[in-house]
């Protein structure tokens, strides 16, 4: 997640309606899921961007966890998402946002 995008964020959740937010990614490992999740709970844990030391605290999902694939028409998700689970860390990146909730 670049320095602008986590304005365009703050802007939004600035702007009020937090309470319905919910982040949902697509990122495609362990490590990529846990920096931006830590960066939209917490703040930027790089100290590099705008959300640095800013906790959103905003629910942060991923496309691949079971509670959103069952959300989502089978034949979209296999469509648009089956392909790419076959071949992403499932379990590292189920990990690495256990760990950021967890925390």
């Amino acid at each position: 997640m670049d320095l602008e995008e986590q304005g365009r964020i703050q802007q939004l959740v600035e702007g009020g309606r937090r309470d319905q937010m919910v982040v949902l990614l697509g990122t495609p490992n362990a490590s990529s899921t846990l920096m931006i999740a830590l960066t939209l709970t917490q703040g930027d844990p790089s100290y590099a961007g705008p959300l640095a030391g800013v906790p959103l605290g905003l629910p942060v999902y991923h496309i691949l966890e079971d509670g959103v694939k069952e959300a989502i028409p089978p034949d979209v998700y296999g469509r648009e998402v089956g392909p790419m689970e076959l071949l992403l860390d499932k379990p590292g990146i189920e990990q690495a946002l256990a760990t950021v909730r967890g925390r």
